[in-house]
């Protein structure tokens, strides 16, 4: 190597090395928020639930519109009909309804797809179990 590449590497080379660090960091950061912005799919739409409960078995639909993290819609099933809300963050699903005073709440996680949730339920503490719901 001449001088002058020697000298040109002494003084560059450092803040090159910075700047590559600083470029991977941000392509990092960058693939890290799209993948979180595409998983964070809207479940919106009209999903049909296996449950298992200590009280019994069921298979009601839910029928939900998301707007940003909040969920409402419409439980049907075998203790009637009741509007529903909740929440969604990342792949964490609450749903909450009342029935005869009874809250009801269920807490999952949604798959990478976006059209199946699986967790647990909870009857008001009368009966619990676990819930798996697939979108049609």
């Amino acid at each position: 190597m001449d001088k002058l590449a020697e000298t040109r590497t002494r003084m560059y080379g450092p803040r090159i090395k910075k700047l590559l660090v600083i470029l991977a960091a941000v392509t990092f950061l960058g693939v890290t928020l799209f993948a979180v912005s595409v998983f964070a799919a809207d479940i919106s739409g009209t999903w049909d639930a296996t449950v298992q409960t200590t009280g019994g078995n069921g298979t009601p639909t839910f029928v939900l519109k998301q707007d940003g993290e909040k969920l409402t819609g419409t439980y049907s099933g075998t203790l009637g009909n009741a509007p529903v809300t909740g929440t969604v963050k990342g792949d964490d699903v609450t749903l909450e309804f009342d029935v005869s005073g009874t809250k009801v709440t269920y807490k999952g996680k949604i798959d990478s797809t976006g059209k199946k949730m699986e967790g647990t339920c909870d009857y008001g503490g009368q009966a619990s179990g676990t819930f798996t719901a697939t979108k049609k």
